[in-house]
Parts: C-alpha cells; sequence; structure tokens
C-alpha cells in the first residue's frame, strides 16, 4: 500500500467491534464511531445467551480483549452528522465537530427492538404486570427474583410470541428470527427459578431453526412442564387483584381462549434502528421494505450496500443470532480488505 488505508465503523456493537478489530488486524487505520458512552450494544444488557446458556458478558470480554489486542480508535458519544463522498473518499463531520476522512465505510448500526406501546391492546406501561422480554432479560442479568406489582411470585406467566413481528397492524412482517428461541430460553430460566410456577407460551409457529433449537424447545416441555398454545393474543385487562385477563384464539381447535395469570411478558421483534435509517438517508443507501438496509446479492455479497465503498455488517441488514452477526462482521472486514486491495493497484 502506497499509504495506510482509513476506514471508519459506524456503531460499536459486536458487528462494529468484531469488524474494526479484524480489519486492524490486518494492518489499517481504523477508527470506530459509538453513539453512547460503552461499546458491546444491546448485548451489554442480556444475561444469558442460547441455545448454551453462556454468559453474555463472555462474549464481549472477548471483544474487549481482541481490541487490547489490535487497538483502533473509538470516539464514543458520536455519529456521523455530515457527509461528502468524491473520487473514492469519504469525508464526514462528526456530531462532535470534528472532520474524518476514510476509503472505506462499515456501516454497523445494529437493531432496536419493537416499541411494545404500539400494542395497547396487550397493556405494556398501562398494567403493571406486563414487561417485554428486554425487561425481563434485565431482572435476570441482574440476578433478581421475578415477582409481581405486589411483590409476590407469580403463580402463573404467560409469555406472548411475535409481539411487533409478523403482525400488519404494527407495519411490521417480517420474522425477527430470535424470538421463539429467546422465549424458550427465558421461559426455562424462569422454570429454574420459580420451580412451582406455570408457564404458557402463545406462538404463531415456533420457528426452531438453530441446530440445537429443536433440543431446548423438547427440553422446556419435558423437563420443565412449560406449555406451548398455538394462538395469537387478542387483548389483556386488568382483574381488580392486579392479575391479568388475557383472551386469545387457540388457531389449533379454532376456539376462544381466556386465561387469568399473574404476569405476561411480550417477545418484542427486531426492528431497523433510528441510526439505520439516518445513515440511509446521509449515505444514500437502499433500504428494504422492512427498513433494514438492503444488500447487493443475498446469497453472494451480503456485505455490500447499494454504494461502492459502503460496507454492511450485523443486524442493520436485517435480524441476526450473535454468532450470525460476528460472522457476518468478519465477512464485511474480508470485503472491506478485498476493496481496498483492488483500489490500491
Amino acid at each position: 500500500m502506497d499509504r495506510q488505508k482509513r476506514i471508519i465503523t459506524i456503531g460499536g456493537g459486536i458487528a462494529g467491534t468484531e469488524a474494526s478489530s479484524v480489519l486492524s488486524g490486518l494492518g489499517y487505520n481504523v477508527i470506530m464511531l459509538e453513539k453512547s458512552n460503552q461499546i458491546g450494544g444491546k448485548l451489554n444488557n442480556w444475561n444469558h445467551l442460547f441455545p448454551n446458556g453462556r454468559p453474555a458478558n463472555e462474549v464481549t470480554g472477548f471483544l474487549g480483549q481482541k481490541i487490547r489486542l489490535q487497538p483502533f480508535r473509538i470516539i464514543s458519544n458520536t455519529s456521523v452528522s455530515r457527509v461528502i463522498s468524491a473520487n473514492g473518499i469519504f469525508a464526514m463531520e462528526t456530531t462532535a465537530g470534528e472532520q474524518l476522512q476514510a476509503d472505506a465505510v462499515v456501516i454497523s448500526t445494529g437493531f432496536e427492538t419493537f416499541d411494545a406501546t404500539r400494542k395497547e391492546e396487550y397493556g405494556y406501561s398501562i398494567y403493571e404486570n406486563v414487561i417485554t422480554s428486554v425487561d425481563l432479560e434485565e431482572i435476570l442479568r441482574k440476578g433478581q427474583t421475578l415477582i409481581t406489582s405486589k411483590g409476590e411470585k407469580p403463580k402463573r406467566i404467560a409469555f406472548i410470541h411475535c409481539v411487533g413481528s409478523r403482525d400488519e397492524k404494527s407495519g411490521h412482517h417480517h420474522c425477527s428470527k430470535v424470538c421463539c428461541i429467546t422465549g424458550v430460553k427465558q421461559a426455562i430460566e424462569i422454570a429454574k427459578q420459580l420451580p412451582d410456577t406455570e408457564i404458557f407460551c402463545f406462538y404463531m409457529d415456533l420457528r426452531m431453526f438453530g441446530l440445537s433449537y429443536e433440543s431446548l424447545y423438547r427440553e422446556a416441555q419435558e423437563k420443565y412442564n412449560i406449555q406451548f398454545i398455538r394462538g395469537r393474543l387478542s387483548e389483556a385487562s386488568e382483574n381488580q387483584d392486579e392479575s391479568l385477563l388475557i383472551k386469545a384464539e387457540d388457531t389449533l381447535s379454532g376456539r376462544p381462549l381466556k386465561m387469568n395469570v399473574d404476569l405476561t411478558v411480550l417477545l418484542v421483534g427486531m426492528i431497523p434502528g433510528k441510526e439505520t435509517l439516518r445513515m440511509s438517508e446521509l449515505f444514500g443507501l437502499e433500504r428494504e421494505s422492512n427498513g433494514f438496509l438492503n444488500v447487493m446479492d443475498p446469497h453472494l455479497n451480503k456485505n455490500l450496500s447499494s454504494v461502492k465503498g459502503v460496507f454492511l455488517a450485523g443486524t442493520c441488514t436485517g435480524p441476526m443470532t450473535v454468532d450470525e452477526t460476528l460472522e457476518h462482521a468478519r465477512s464485511a472486514a474480508l470485503d472491506v480488505h478485498q476493496y481496498l486491495q483492488r483500489t490500491d493497484k
């Protein structure tokens, strides 16, 4: 190389951190911009990972170790506010007013979880005993025992799948891919914590695509007596004692169903993040109908965007598991490397 090529990664979650580490190890001058004050993204808020129950902080710790071995510049509490592209060079201004240039850009702005308040009929933020899977994971991460608004251990819990996914009303037709297995994982964790509690999972279709996921699903039923009901929740209301009455349709029998539960957990789906949408506008990137960034080819070029020199890593392109996200980030780093090797000739 006639000079050290410069790469800017936008987003410091696990995808951005992994891609930046790999590129730094290949000898590039890498700067990673992270809008918060912490790298690792949403994984910092997670407790254990499916399917094997690995502590999430082992993965973030692994990424932190890679940064120490292959250091690169990290600018926290910062994003991009302005972009000018000319002659293969991207000139950017950050929200802190710093001027940066890059020969290639990696977009790794991740995802957001669906705002459950949009499903008013489910009662989130209306009834105290309705929580989301994100709320539950935070409780588990802190090592707390799950209790109701009255400070009591729940005797019956309902997990509701596909909240904000495969839902025409909310405008999100895609499957979020990880919700089914997340629900099974969390149900098992609660069953271990509260062995006398009845646990029900209301699902549309269980999508256990991973190699060990079906085994975990069977274990949930056979070992922990978690019950799965094929039915979609229509509404929830609060009883006088602050327990919940949920109404659903059992789609196998075709009959309506009512059930009193002490707590409801809404398994919220993955949607494009605000930063992803903003970067698509700044860089002129194409988006899919679901709002995620459009890849050039879903089979052959899953890291290439619609703009030359701009590469995509992780869940800004769609829902992924942790392992898929890391693999996608490594693939993005390889594509960036090949691109810069070609442009250097």
